[in-house]
């Protein structure tokens, strides 16, 4: 039986400029001063920068073609937070209710290495709903992240299930572009998994995860997917696999063709992040201080825009 192939464009974008979060990594206690909307530690809002950034970014996604006819995210809030001044114009000109309703994809959630500690998870759908009424308490995700932490590889293989059911998905609506919003690990092994390439220096920057920018993928033509996969079974179980590397990517192979986009933001590039080849907390200071969201990694400095008012000449 042939699958009818109808997706052609993923939009990847990461969450915009979050409010920061502390772990303790002698103790796997998490921390913030500002209170999360979710009463999670780990689970802050954007601050008032990633606000500005995420209006910057809807107006901009108006404009894409093909448009974006469907919305997957990770449930952790800054991301809902980040994509929803986009839905909530689309609101105003689109009737596709499906096109309106945000998916919480736990395969497309953060990750948190291999700490001795529990991971946290995003709040249930059941809250998610009243802080934000659009999102689908109907949907299922394909798969959850281990509470017991993630490798390196461990991530790669999360992400590669998830896209591999969210690509099989889309084509089955007869969709021809989805838009993800992630994190900036999950953004890089999104993109490595729909290349099919896996750097031989894990810490490669070879995709750009700064916050709100656009990366988009193209489907490769001529392609199919690689065969049927196996269901994921549910919490702590293997992860199915899914072929992916050394050029074949799922769902058929996608081309890079723009990352990490920043052009229509006032400020321009801002907090990239890339592997450091770490896969595990270290406690290198006393008590609460080390940042979760960048102790994995490397963050990236990026260029400021020429839009930025920095940059805007005096006269």
């Amino acid at each position: 039986m042939t699958t009818t192939m109808s997706l052609k464009v993923i939009y990847v974008t990461r969450h915009g400029f979050r409010s920061n979060w502390v772990v303790d990594a002698n103790t796997g206690e998490y921390s913030s001063n500002i209170p999360s909307p979710t009463n999670i530690a780990s689970d802050p809002a954007l601050a008032g920068k990633g606000v500005e950034q995420s209006h910057e970014l809807a107006a901009h996604l108006q404009t894409l073609s093909p448009p974006i006819q469907r919305f997957y995210t990770s449930p952790f809030y800054r991301c809902i937070q980040t994509i929803s001044p986009t839905i909530e114009a689309l609101a105003r000109t689109n009737a596709d209710s499906e096109t309106l309703k945000i998916r919480g994809e736990h395969g497309v959630g953060e990750w948190y290495g291999m700490a001795r500690f529990d991971h946290p998870s995003p709040a249930e759908p059941g809250l998610l709903i009243k802080l934000f009424p659009r999102y689908d308490v109907e949907y299922r995700p394909k798969i959850k992240p281990s509470v017991n932490g993630e490798t390196i590889d461990e991530l790669h293989d999360r992400t590669a299930y998830a896209l591999h059911k969210i690509i099989e998905e889309s084509d089955k609506e007869g969709v021809e572009a989805i838009l993800i919003c992630t994190h900036a690990a999950t953004l890089i092994a999104l993109g490595r998994v729909l290349t099919g390439r896996m750097p031989q220096d894990i810490g490669e920057e070879d995709f750009r995860p700064f916050t709100c920018g656009l990366t988009t993928f193209v489907r490769q033509d001529g392609k199919t997917p690689l065969g049927q996969v196996p269901e994921w079974n549910g919490p702590e179980t293997t992860i199915p696999s899914v072929t992916w590397r050394k050029g074949k990517g799922v769902g058929g192979g996608w081309e890079l063709t723009k990352s990490g986009d920043c052009s229509f933001l006032t400020e321009g590039e801002e907090r990239g992040w890339r592997f450091s080849g770490d896969e595990s907390f270290v406690a290198t200071t006393t008590g609460p201080g080390l940042d979760a969201g960048s102790g994995l990694g490397v963050v990236v400095e990026g260029k400021k825009s020429s839009l930025s008012p920095t940059n805007t000449p005096r006269l």
